[in-house]
């Protein structure tokens, strides 16, 4: 997940989110988040708060740490768009192959708001 040298403090954030939830890692995570940090995935949950958010990092229905690809950065202002993919394995065996958007509300260098955009698809690459 390297892009420009130029990367902004927020993208930098962002990249480094993104490293640590590949990772599995609770703590590099949640340093990257606001106290009062939101996460939202439309039509699944909203939570607020690093004790709330910390919850939904792992799912007891899965194993291992996620692929995460990202395939753009985009920044505005204070939010950053991060869109690609995601390969993760079922307990059950079963892959889950994701395309995702995700939509960082940033404030002083940290995340404040995140709304995760999820779709499931059967290839590992959102272009296909």
């Amino acid at each position: 997940m390297r892009y420009l040298l130029a990367m902004t403090e927020n993208k930098k954030t962002v990249d480094r989110y993104m490293d640590a939830f590949g990772r599995t890692d609770h703590a590099e995570i949640l340093s990257c988040l606001t106290d009062d940090v939101e996460w939202v995935i439309p039509g699944a949950f909203h939570k607020r708060g690093k004790e709330a958010f910390d919850q939904e990092i792992e799912n007891d229905a899965f194993t291992g740490h996620p692929a995460i690809t990202v395939t753009r950065l985009t920044e505005e202002d204070d939010v950053v768009v991060a869109e690609g993919s995601v390969r993760t394995q079922r307990k059950d065996g079963a892959v889950l192959n994701l395309a995702f958007c995700d939509v960082f509300e940033m404030q002083g260098g940290k995340i404040r708001r995140l709304i995760s955009y999820l779709m499931e698809t059967q290839s590992l690459s959102p272009q296909e």
